[in-house]
């Protein structure tokens, strides 16, 4: 049963890649945008887990809060980033 689940992550992980890989770079800020918004509702789950009374969930939930702010700031960064060099290239 684990192998089973050890295969199937190894094989999303690869296409994953594959499908990311070929994204032109025209849809790549539209697809970084919707990625900030998913990491921005997992923000909003870790909130409510360190708010938790419960000493193990809360520190679990400042481990994800940590987490996910700094996936949230970093998509921000490349997404100005890409849209920085598509104006210089016009």
């Amino acid at each position: 049963m684990q192998l089973d689940l050890i295969y199937i992550l190894i094989l999303a992980g690869f296409v994953g890649f594959e499908i990311i890989r070929k994204v032109t770079p025209t849809l790549h800020t539209p697809l970084m945008s919707a990625t900030n918004a998913i990491s921005g509702i997992s923000l909003v789950g870790s909130l409510v887990a360190a708010g938790s009374e419960h000493p193990t969930a809360q520190i679990l939930g400042f481990i994800a809060v940590t987490a996910a702010t700094i996936n949230v700031v970093g998509g921000f960064m490349i997404t100005e980033r890409m849209l920085k060099n598509v104006q210089e290239k016009r």
